[in-house]
């Protein structure tokens, strides 16, 4: 620590006091050039009384410097008086700055608690055995011991919270052994799950058998996420946010993060590319595994094929009829084909595309809430110590 910031500041009275001596005047001589009494001036002089902004600039006017100079001479004195700030202040400060402190707090992931309680709370929430160790406060990789493998896997600190919060609760769960032969045998059972809302319940269910662990967690403000493939101990989880809350989202990033799993994407990264659905991505930047669980996923749900040619012999005016019928031929939900046709509308440039038939894209988390691994809307997810 520098001496200057050991050093006792004094009043700034003695530095006029020195002035004063230096050029030869008296305290009747500085109070006649201030225009005051002495009565008024001896109580600055003693250091009973600040230099108020008026004063500094007289004080500066008498002695031919600028008064900014008694200002600042001033503020120093009342800095170094100041009372001692709370030591929490700034280790709340380095916290919030980083991670969505106040939002962990309210989503119940930690506690409001004291500076040194914090550390200890964000390393066990990021289970690491110092703060060094955890991302963008200190050294640690966000990937954990494998290097990154391209610009499009950067993951923002929210969303490394949120996937942290998300691979916490799977760590609670008593899943079998992961199976990927079975995964596969059971994508058509999956698939048929996806045609009524009221099937959407047993995703989950499907998934565990399989051992793939699979956790929701309401996404963070400020935070564009809809789901993520992690590792686990070699055992895969798929982590979903729901966030757009609609049924042809949240088939597709299912099965976008299932095509992960089967490849064992981020097996040895920790997780895979955290998956942001949004229609204007630029396609020519994804990798080539974020490129293949597209495909996957949007041929699981429908032929692309078939698509195509719906789209072509209908051209613009495909109606709710329409709709109707090609979903009832591919035996999925109506949503999950309006979604498709806009999402490739949109494509073709089409500004309106997503406000064509939106009332089918309707909210499936009700369906989705008596699933013990959810966390957020008002509820927490029991994790333990």
């Amino acid at each position: 620590m520098s001496n200057a910031a050991t050093m006792a500041v004094e009043h700034p009275s003695v530095f006029i006091r020195e002035e004063l001596e230096a050029r030869g005047w008296s305290q009747v001589d500085l109070a006649y050039i201030l225009g005051i009494s002495t009565q008024q001036l001896s109580p600055l002089l003693n250091g009973k009384r600040d230099i108020s902004p008026d004063m500094a600039v007289a004080l500066g006017d008498a002695f031919d410097v600028p008064g900014e100079f008694f200002a600042n001479l001033q503020m120093l004195y009342d800095l170094n008086k100041a009372k001692k700030p709370d030591p929490g202040v700034r280790t709340r400060a380095n916290w919030i700055s980083t991670f969505p402190i106040r939002e962990m707090i309210r989503r119940g992931w930690i506690e409001d608690t004291e500076p040194d309680l914090l550390d200890l709370q964000m390393m066990r929430f990021f289970n690491t055995n110092s703060v060094q160790e955890i991302p963008f406060i200190g050294a640690g990789d966000v990937c954990g011991h494998a290097a990154k493998k391209s610009a499009y896997e950067e993951i923002t600190p929210t969303q490394l919270v949120w996937l942290h919060r998300v691979r916490v609760i799977a760590r609670t769960m008593d899943c079998p052994a992961y199976s990927r032969e079975s995964l596969i045998r059971t994508l058509s059972d999956l698939r048929a799950h996806m045609n009524d809302k009221d099937d959407l319940p047993n995703l989950p269910h499907l998934l565990w058998k399989c051992g793939v662990r699979f956790v929701i967690v309401e996404p963070l403000d400020g935070s564009k996420i809809d789901g993520v493939c992690t590792w686990l101990d070699g055992q895969p989880v798929i982590g979903i946010s729901t966030r757009l809350n609609r049924m042809d989202n949240l088939c597709f990033v299912i099965r976008h993060e299932i095509e992960h799993v089967i490849r064992e994407d981020g097996k040895q990264t920790t997780y895979s590319h955290v998956d942001v659905f949004e229609p204007d991505r630029n396609l020519d930047e994804l990798p080539e595994e974020e490129r293949r669980a597209d495909e996957a996923a949007a041929e699981f749900l429908i032929p692309q094929d078939k698509l195509a040619s719906f789209m072509a012999r209908k051209g613009k005016f495909i109606s709710e009829r329409d709709v109707l019928a090609f979903a009832a031929r591919h035996h999925i939900h109506p949503s999950v084909v309006v979604g498709q046709i806009q999402y490739r509308r949109h494509l073709e440039g089409d500004d309106r595309a997503y406000s064509w038939l939106r009332k089918y894209l309707t909210g499936i988390r009700g369906y989705l809430q008596d699933w013990e691994y959810r966390d957020g809307w008002g509820h927490v997810a029991s994790v333990g110590l």
